[in-house]
């Protein structure tokens, strides 16, 4: 008991210490500058994203110039998963987001 007080006394300490290292300065970011001249963008290069409700997950399929190259599935109890065409042979691959390669033990605290 004598250590689980002194526990949650820092426990408690540590999100107002945190509160007091926030910078004061903070600036607006700039504009970004405008496209050069003549640049016209190219249509064609614009993925063309449909939404699709298979049973109770939302299905989106990218596509550009009518190559399917992406499937982002998000199951309604679940996280989004993507299935992708690396190689361009039609075979989807599925990756997570932000999915380095590295695998490493992840667990959900907390989410907000």
């Amino acid at each position: 008991m004598r250590r689980l007080i002194p526990a949650l006394l820092l426990a408690l300490a540590l999100p107002v210490a945190a509160q007091g290292t926030r910078p004061g300065n903070l600036q607006p970011v700039p504009e970004p500058p405008p496209p050069p001249p003549g640049y016209q963008p190219d249509p064609a290069l614009e993925p063309q994203v449909t939404i699709i409700k298979r049973g109770e997950d939302k299905v989106e399929e990218y596509r550009i110039n009518g190559r399917l190259y992406m499937v982002k599935v998000t199951p309604p109890h679940g996280v989004p998963y993507y299935l992708v065409d690396d190689r361009g042979d039609g075979r989807m691959t599925r990756q997570e987001p932000m999915d380095s390669g590295l695998r490493v033990p992840m667990w959900v605290i907390g989410t907000f």
